[in-house]
C-alpha cells in the first residue's frame, strides 16, 4: 500500500562547513561574515548553479545542496575547493575561507523546500572527516563517480560517525598541497575505523620506532604548569592542575594529547616550544603558570603554535581557590575552542564531568598518588591514609575510590608480608570493590575502568578484564597509560594482535615513555612469534632501566631459549639468579595469568632451556 504524504527520492547530497569558524567570528565577527558572504556570493552560489545543484539551506557557516547527478556533485565539490584555495592563495592567513565538504548518495525524505533522513545525515558526518579544503565521499558515491571524474580519492577505510549506526566507506580527497592547512592551522578529525586497526608488529628493532610527524588533526602538549608560589611544598598543586588538564583533554577523540610523562620531562626547564612541537610531534603547546596564596590562587595559560612560535590564546584567572576547578574547566574549553576540535557524542559530558568541590580532598588524592608512585611500603601506608582522609572530606570522590583501591592492588602485586593465597585475593577483592565504587560514582572514569582491567586480569578473569579495558579506551581514547595497561591485559587474553597496536599508540602519545610500555610491546611481538622483535625490544627496555628489573630479563630469557640462542639465554638467566637468588620457574609461572594454558607452557618451556630451576 502507497505510504500517503511522504515524498522520496535518490539523491546526491553535498554538506560543507567553514573550518575555524567560531574562531574566526569571535576575532572578528563583521568581517568575517562578510568574508564568507562574499565568498558565497563569488565562488560557492555560481558553482552550484553551474552544476545544477540547489541550495536546500545555509546554516550559519554550513550548507546543504541536492544533485540529480552524483558525478555532478562531486565535481562540483572538487571546482568549489579549488576555487576556494586560489581565493585563499591572495589572502591573510587568518582570514582563509576554507571548506570542508561531504558527499553523500542515498534516499531522502523530501517535506517543502527541505530534505531530511540518513541521506542527509551521512554527508554531514562524512563532511566533518573531510581534509581542510578537500573533499569526503561515502563508499557509494566513490563506486558511482568511477572513471567519470578526473581526481584521486585515498581510502580511508570503514569509519564509525556520530550518530550513525553502521560503518560507512570513506574516501578523501585533498589538493595536494599543506597551504590551506597551514593557513587555517586545523586538520580533519581522526577517520576511527570500525574495528581494531589493522597493524603488523614490525621487525626487530623497528618495532620499537615511533612516528612522530605531525597528525592530520589537532595535536597537544601541556607542559607542567610552573609554581610561582613562595611554597616549594605547593609544586604538587601545579602539577595536579597540568595533569588534570591533560586527564580532560585526553577524552576527546579527535585531539591527540601527549601523556605526562613525556610532558614532565620539561619540569623546570627554560623551553623552546618549537623543540617541544618536535620532540612530542604535536603541533600546539599549553604552557601556563600557578601562584597559590592563602585562599586565593592566579593562574596564567596560554597556548602556542609550536610549528611557527605565534600565540594562538592567553588568559588570566585571579579566583578564590575553591574556583580551581572551574579554572581547569575553563582551560580546558578554551582549548577545544581555539584548536576548534569537534567534540563527539557523549564526550562534552565526560570532559567535563565533576570530581570533588573539596580543594583538600583533591589535595590528598594529588599527594597520596606521589606516595603510591614510590612503590615502598611506607609510601603505600601513608598515600592510602592521604586517601581515607579524602573520603572524610568527600565521600562521593571517584578518584579517592580509584586511587585506594590502587594502592591495594600495588600491595597485592608487590606484598607488605601478606603471603598467602588467601590474603592475595583478600586484597585483589579489595581493590576491585574500591574501583567499582570509583565508576558507580561516576561512569566517565576512565582510570577506574582501567584498573578493574589490570586486577581482573590478576583474579583469571579474562572476559572481565577485556571487557573493563576497552571501556577505558572507549572513555578516554588518548589515554597513554590506560592504553598501555590495556595492551598488556589483552596480551595475556589472546589478543596480541589488539595488544600491539594499543601499546605502539601509546607510545605515539608518550614518545618519552615509561620501561615497563617496553616489556609490553615485547610480550606482543613474542606471543605473535616474533621472537628476534621481542628480543630487540627486551634488550633495548633493558638498557633504559636503570633498576634491572628482573621480568626484563626473564622474559629475554624465555625468548633466547625458545629461539635456541643457549649461550645467551643462559648469560642471561645468571643474571635473574643475581636478581632474585630463590628464583623458581613454577613459582614465577604461577603469577602469570594467560588465558590459553599452552602459552604459559611455551613460557616455562623457554625458562627451561635458559637452565632457570624448576
Amino acid at each position: 500500500m502507497a505510504r500517503q504524504g511522504v515524498e522520496r527520492r535518490l539523491v546526491a547530497v553535498l554538506s560543507a562547513d567553514v573550518v575555524g569558524y567560531s574562531r574566526m567570528m569571535g576575532e572578528d565577527e563583521a568581517g568575517t561574515l562578510a568574508r564568507l558572504n562574499a565568498c558565497r556570493a563569488e565562488l560557492i552560489d555560481p558553482t552550484i548553479a553551474e552544476f545544477k545543484g540547489r541550495i536546500v539551506k545555509l546554516m550559519g557557516d554550513g550548507a546543504l545542496v541536492e544533485f540529480a547527478s552524483v558525478v555532478d556533485a562531486v565535481e562540483c565539490a572538487i571546482a568549489i575547493q579549488q576555487g576556494a584555495a586560489q581565493r585563499n592563495a591572495e589572502t591573510p592567513e587568518d582570514r582563509c575561507i576554507t571548506l570542508r565538504i561531504g558527499v553523500n548518495l542515498g534516499d531522502i525524505i523530501v517535506e517543502g523546500d527541505d530534505i531530511y533522513g540518513d541521506g542527509v545525515n551521512v554527508a554531514a558526518r562524512i563532511q566533518e572527516v573531510a581534509y581542510p579544503g578537500g573533499v569526503a565521499l561515502s563508499g557509494v558515491v566513490r563506486d558511482q563517480i568511477e572513471g567519470k571524474v578526473d581526481a584521486g580519492f585515498e581510502d580511508a577505510g570503514e569509519c564509525e560517525l556520530k550518530n550513525i549506526a553502521k560503518p560507512v566507506r570513506v574516501y578523501r580527497w585533498n589538493p595536494g598541497t599543506q597551504t590551506v592547512e597551514e593557513a587555517t592551522g586545523t586538520a580533519p578529525g581522526p577517520v576511527v575505523p570500525a574495528g581494531p586497526l589493522p597493524s603488523e608488529p614490525d621487525q626487530g628493532e623497528d618495532a620499537i620506532d615511533i612516528d612522530l610527524s605531525l597528525p592530520d588533526y589537532p595535536s597537544i602538549a601541556v607542559l607542567p604548569f610552573a609554581n610561582m608560589s613562595t611554597d616549594p611544598e605547593q609544586e604538587f598543586f601545579s602539577d595536579g592542575i597540568s595533569e588534570d588538564i591533560i586527564t580532560a583533554l585526553s577524552k576527546i577523540s579527535s585531539l591527540l594529547v601527549v601523556a605526562r610523562n613525556s610532558t614532565f620531562t620539561y619540569k623546570g626547564a627554560a623551553v623552546d616550544v618549537k623543540q617541544v612541537s618536535r620532540e612530542q610531534g604535536v603541533r600546539y603547546v599549553l604552557e601556563g603558570s600557578v601562584r597559590k596564596a592563602g585562599n586565593r590562587v592566579r593562574v596564567t595559560a596560554q597556548l602556542i603554535d609550536g610549528t611557527t612560535g605565534h600565540h594562538i590564546w592567553a588568559e588570566r584567572y585571579d579566583r578564590d581557590l575553591e574556583d580551581i576547578f572551574a579554572v581547569q574547566d575553563e582551560i580546558t574549553r578554551e582549548v577545544v575552542v581555539a584548536l576548534d576540535v569537534r567534540l563527539r557524542e557523549g564526550e562534552q559530558a565526560r570532559v567535563w564531568s565533576g570530581g570533588t568541590k573539596n580543594v583538600e580532598a583533591w589535595e590528598c588524592v594529588r599527594l597520596g598518588q606521589d606516595a603510591l608512585n614510590r612503590v615502598t611500603a611506607k609510601d603505600r601506608i601513608e598515600a592510602r591514609r592521604l586517601f581515607d582522609r579524602a573520603l572524610e572530606l568527600d565521600p562521593n570522590y571517584p578518584m579517592a575510590w580509584f586511587s585506594l583501591g590502587r594502592s591495594y592492588f600495588h600491595e597485592a602485586e608487590h606484598g607488605t608480608g601478606h603471603d598467602t593465597k588467601a590474603d592475595h585475593d583478600a586484597l585483589l577483592e579489595s581493590a576491585v570493590a574500591y574501583a567499582t565504587k570509583a565508576f558507580e560514582l561516576d561512569p566517565s572514569c576512565a582510570d577506574a575502568y582501567a584498573s578493574a582491567g589490570i586486577i581482573r586480569l590478576s583474579m583469571g578473569e579474562h572476559d572481565e578484564a577485556v571487557a573493563m579495558s576497552e571501556k577505558a579506551i572507549a572513555l578516554a581514547p588518548n589515554h597513554a597509560q590506560n592504553l598501555a595497561i590495556a595492551a598488556a591485559v589483552l596480551n595475556k587474553s589472546g589478543q596480541p594482535e589488539r595488544s600491539f597496536e594499543l601499546i605502539k599508540r601509546a607510545m605515539r602519545l608518550c614518545p618519552i615513555y615509561p620501561g615497563w610500555y617496553l616489556y609490553v610491546l615485547a610480550n606482543a611481538c613474542r606471543l605473535l612469534h616474533r621472537n628476534e622483535s621481542a628480543v630487540g625490544v627486551l634488550q633495548e627496555a633493558i638498557r633504559r632501566n636503570p633498576e634491572n628489573h628482573p621480568a626484563l630479563y626473564i622474559g629475554l630469557a624465555s625468548t633466547l631459549g625458545e629461539l635456541g640462542q643457549n649461550e645467551d639465554a643462559k648469560r642471561t638467566a645468571a643474571v635473574i639468579l643475581r636478581l632474585e637468588p630463590d628464583f623458581s620457574i613454577q613459582k614465577y609461572a604461577s603469577r602469570l595469568a594467560y588465558r590459553d594454558p599452552s602459552e604459559l607452557t611455551r613460557f616455562e618451556d623457554g625458562l627451561r632451556k635458559a637452565g632457570l630451576p624448576e
